[in-house]
């Protein structure tokens, strides 16, 4: 399958390109290609001619997105709309990814397809308005929520503890935070199993299992050979400029036979990465 892959700057852009080994990827980084940019989709898929799109671009600036819901809106709910109505067009499938954060942690469980949104912030609204400009502009859509996203490189979780732990003598993380902890290389597998299955509309994936900010630090420290300390706060002692989904793990329940490896074995492949 040929496929356009937008965002392929990102970590899970990067992650399609090394691990779509089976399909032939089309790869354009934001600078290349404005998603929110009509002229320049219809351009790119002019010249792709691809028989999917795949959706990876997206501000997630969770914070920053208090203070420039201008510009999380247009990568995350216009740029969305300008794919679907392009691929619409064309017939093409569209793969978009999305995120946990459309919850608002309270259910106490995983989360599966069809519970109730309640975004927090900023950046939450604007990746559920961008998941229903998808579904409402082309019936040909993949909608995959994802959660706790990181890979080697950039800045995410894993890269900031691992870099913390390099120049802190202690670390001090929340343990009242859960989630799924997913490996790029992970989701971009799962995916890649996803876009042959034609099973169209909304899916979860994310690492298997549940951990804690505290818990997954600590996961990552011990396989990075690493013995620094890890102190237990409340979110309370580490205030952010956006509120944080209390409890945001994945599960689902479309039966796909598609899932994820358990969240410990992506961290020991992230560990083997940044050797």
């Amino acid at each position: 399958m040929r496929v356009l892959l937008a965002g392929a700057g990102g970590q899970l852009g990067q992650a399609v390109q090394r691990v779509f080994t089976r399909h032939a990827v089309v790869a354009r980084a934001h600078t290349a290609l404005d998603v929110a940019d009509p002229d320049a989709v219809e351009a790119a898929l002019d010249e792709a001619r691809p028989e999917l799109l795949l959706n990876a671009a997206a501000y997630t600036a969770v914070d920053r997105a208090e203070d420039e819901p201008g510009a999380a809106d247009r990568a995350n709910r216009e740029g969305p709309r300008v794919l679907a109505v392009a691929t619409a067009r064309r017939g093409l499938p569209l793969l978009h990814v999305s995120t946990d954060y459309v919850f608002d942690g309270e259910k106490g469980a995983p989360y599966v397809e069809s519970d109730a949104t309640k975004p927090l912030g900023v950046y939450g609204a604007s990746k559920l308005a961008g998941e229903e400009e998808v579904r409402r502009a082309n019936p040909r859509h993949y909608v995959v929520r994802t959660a706790w996203l990181y890979g080697p490189a950039g800045t995410n979780f894993a890269t900031s503890i691992r870099a913390a732990a390099q120049r802190e003598p202690k670390l001090r993380v929340v343990d009242d935070q859960w989630g799924s902890p997913t490996w790029a290389p992970h989701l971009a597998a799962a995916l890649g199993r996803l876009v042959e299955s034609e099973a169209y509309g909304l899916h979860h994936l994310a690492g298997a299992g549940v951990a804690s900010r505290f818990e997954f630090a600590r996961a990552l420290l011990a396989a990075l050979g690493r013995t620094t300390p890890v102190e237990p706060i409340p979110t309370s002692a580490w205030p952010t400029r956006a509120r944080r989904p209390r409890n945001s793990a994945l599960a689902s329940e479309r039966a796909t036979g598609i899932a994820l490896p358990d969240w410990r074995e992506g961290v020991r492949e992230f560990a083997a990465a940044v050797a």
